[in-house]
């Protein structure tokens, strides 16, 4: 199963490379690519209808500004989409991209994380997708440990 990591434009890219890193990280593949809702239409509808058909599981969008993508990928896709609003030049300091894909309408769902958080729309992917696969999941509840103890060793100095 892949992860499907697109993008509004090329500028996204160092946001949206620590989704990248932490799916590598789990040995969970990636396949990334630069999709515009605005300039790529078409390139946009054709991802959308067939990310599932070209083994995807889970999509991450990422987009700055209006940050129509991941709203409209959901609207195309079966599968989840989690959307990253990434803080652009273009952005009214990020507000702009997480309510575009935060307030979704009813039937259309995007599972949103924070502004630039890239990592944790990495994480949830790799989440979604040990629901079904036994290996990955080992590696969250692995990786959820060592979260733990970094918190007990960073108290011992205090």
């Amino acid at each position: 199963m892949k992860v499907g990591i697109i993008m509004g434009s090329k500028s996204d890219l160092p946001v949206m490379q620590e989704a990248i890193d932490i799916l590598k990280g789990f040995d969970i593949p990636v396949e990334v690519d630069i999709v515009s809702a605005h300039r790529t239409p078409e390139k946009m509808f054709y991802y959308g209808k067939n990310a599932h058909k070209n083994g995807i599981a889970v999509i991450i969008a990422g987009a700055g500004g209006a940050a129509h993508l991941p709203g409209m990928i959901a609207s195309l896709s079966p599968l989840p989409v989690i959307g990253v609003p990434v803080k652009s030049s273009n952005s009214i300091d990020g507000w702009d991209s997480v309510l575009s894909i935060l307030q979704m309408p009813g039937g259309v769902p995007v599972a949103t994380v924070a502004l630039n958080g890239a990592k944790n729309a990495g994480i949830l992917a790799a989440q979604i997708i040990g629901t079904s696969d036994a290996c990955v999941l080992d590696k969250i509840v692995t990786y959820k440990e060592g979260l733990k103890l970094k918190v007990i060793e960073s108290a011992k100095g205090l």
